[in-house]
């Protein structure tokens, strides 16, 4: 039994639709802002990006907010639909904003200022998740099916537009303070809050009996899956005379235990009478390939933003003449048309997908999109900008065309009292995917230059005056302190050779080309070609992978049935 709820008018569906919108895109925005940010982050805080005992906090100010949302998104979408949807987001809403004050007075300095910002970041994302997790159930609810794709399709299309905007408007506002990318926030979560409190309301079908809480499949799930991503994110630090730490024995057992705890969830929710990862929605077929589509395209695209910015920052730009301290601002100006093809292909493929089906639109945008990780493989380190920004402007579109009618089968396949946890699950998908394509394709990436970059940099340090020993230092920092340098901002050479007044021995000559735009880009260019090579390769078959699990959705039409 069941009791039934008015059905919502035209007005309030359009009031639902621009404040989740706007709730996903603020969400999104925060996940990537900090990204460009970290420069400026990193000195009003007073802390060395390239010191390897601060890469830990370098890591955990980007993947802790990921990681969370990654990991709570089913717990709040099950708990929207135990205590009302529209309950948990406006909640959301607030513990977003109220973080977002908090982390823009950070009290402290160095390492304690850092774990400030991680901790609020990690609250913020608490509040993130129970936005993303229930406003696309709020929508569903909203909406008819035959308007369901166009609704489902803008809030998708919000969400991974705010991404990449997030690098843009991250760059613009740390020319005027740090803080700045945090107060962003503020003023559009208040009145989002009492917008939200005051117009939103419980639009679905409200069961008859008091569902449970299944504490058990959440305590599995939650530190499972907390134990793999950290394990992932751990195994980017250096470790002994590694590159990485995926030998480190903490790494292993972290993932050996999580996995162990997935395993263990998966057969408690088997057997719970009310699991809150429904199991058996699985045994809709457009349900499950979605997700499996939408989890392989999130570790291609995840990974992608990343290895974008490194490109651009550590070698494009000051290969361009732009100085180091503006390659971040620059490149997210250079990535824009990404956005573009995001709000360009997003809404309409929403539209299309209500007349036509999803299947065929979304197989199409991945076929599209492992196309250019091949034309981005195919690209010289130092590319005509054009064919760059048509390679990304069509990945953009290829994300728009697969995000708006993949999200809006899943949704449309699932019964509606299962709507919040079906919502959860699926950002789950994406988040997790998200989170580990960091780890895989920076792994990717490291493993790349590992073999060539200190012999490179060693040898072309000594060929322009520096001392060989001082030289050798310098070639045996860590892969990652180079990769997360360029992303940063800094000139590495610069950085490191200054403290050891190595600079104030050399002629000008050598001190200008060591300090310069190039030297730097010229010697990493190899190994990190044969980097970009394997990450593209693997992004390629991630996305025919995607495709292939789109495909055997089904025909699935608009109802929401499959044909």
């Amino acid at each position: 039994m069941s009791t039934a709820v008015d059905a919502p008018s035209d007005t309030y569906r359009w009031v639902a639709l621009a404040n989740t919108t706007a709730a996903v895109f603020m969400s999104a925005l925060d996940g990537s802002i900090v990204l460009i940010a970290l420069p400026a982050i990193f000195g009003g805080i007073h802390l060395d990006p390239l010191d390897p005992r601060n890469i830990g906090y370098l890591l955990w100010m980007i993947m802790g907010y990921r990681l969370v949302q990654a990991v709570l998104v089913v717990s709040v979408g099950r708990l929207g639909d135990l205590v009302g949807r529209v309950k948990i987001y406006n909640a959301g809403f607030a513990v977003f904003t109220f973080a977002s004050v908090l982390l823009s007075f950070d009290p402290f300095d160095g390492g304690s200022a850092a774990w400030w910002l991680i901790a609020w970041r990690i609250v913020q994302a608490l509040g993130g998740s129970m936005l993303t997790a229930n406003s696309a159930a709020i929508l569903t609810d909203a909406f008819p099916p035959d308007r369901r794709g166009f609704a489902l399709g803008v809030n998708q299309v919000a969400a991974l537009a705010g991404q990449f905007i997030g690098l843009t408007l991250g760059g613009l506002l740390a020319v005027w303070d740090w803080r700045a990318v945090f107060w962003v926030n503020v003023p559009v979560g208040i009145y989002g809050t009492l917008w939200a409190y005051l117009k939103l309301r419980e639009t679905a079908v409200r069961p008859a009996y008091r569902p449970r809480m299944d504490w058990w499949g959440n305590i599995t799930f939650a530190v499972g899956l907390s134990l793999v991503l950290i394990g992932v994110t751990e195994a980017l630090h250096p470790y002994g005379d590694h590159s990485m730490g995926w030998t480190n024995p903490v790494v292993l057992a972290e993932l050996g235990a999580g996995l162990a705890l997935l395993v263990a969830f998966v057969l408690i929710e088997l057997r719970v009478a009310q699991p809150m990862f429904e199991l058996a929605l699985f045994r809709i077929r457009a349900f499950t390939a979605g997700n499996l589509a939408a989890l392989a395209a999130s570790v291609a695209r995840g990974g992608l933003q990343f290895i974008l910015i490194i490109w651009l920052q550590g070698i494009w730009l000051p290969l361009h003449g732009y100085d180091y301290d503006q390659t971040p601002l620059w490149a997210g100006i250079f990535l824009l048309p990404l956005s573009v093809g995001f709000l360009v292909a997003g809404p309409i493929s929403g539209a299309l997908s209500d007349r036509f089906g999803s299947r065929g639109i979304a197989t199409s945008g991945m076929l599209l999109f492992s196309a250019t990780f091949v034309g981005l493989l195919l690209l010289p380190i130092d590319f005509p900008y054009w064919i760059f920004a048509l390679l990304i402007l069509l990945n953009g579109v290829a994300n728009g065309m697969f995000a708006s009618p993949n999200s809006s089968s899943i949704m449309g396949s699932v019964p509606a009292q299962h709507r919040g946890v079906a919502s959860g699950m699926r950002s789950t998908f994406q988040n997790s995917g998200t989170a580990l394509s960091i780890g895989v394709f920076f792994s990717l990436m490291i493993a790349g230059l590992a073999a060539d970059l200190p012999r490179s940099l060693a040898s072309g340090l000594t060929a322009h005056g520096v001392p060989s020993d001082v030289a050798g230092q310098v070639g045996s920092l860590p892969p990652v302190s180079s990769l997360f340098a360029t992303m940063l901002g800094y000139n590495p050479i610069q950085h490191v050779l200054e403290p050891t007044g190595v600079l104030d021995t050399l002629s000008p000559g050598d001190r200008a080309t060591l300090t310069g735009h190039t030297l730097f880009p010229h010697l990493v260019a190899g190994p990190f070609h044969d980097g970009l090579v394997v990450v593209f390769s693997v992004g390629a078959v991630l996305g025919v992978l995607s495709a292939l699990a789109s495909f055997s959705r089904g025909q699935h039409t608009a109802s929401g049935r499959n044909s």
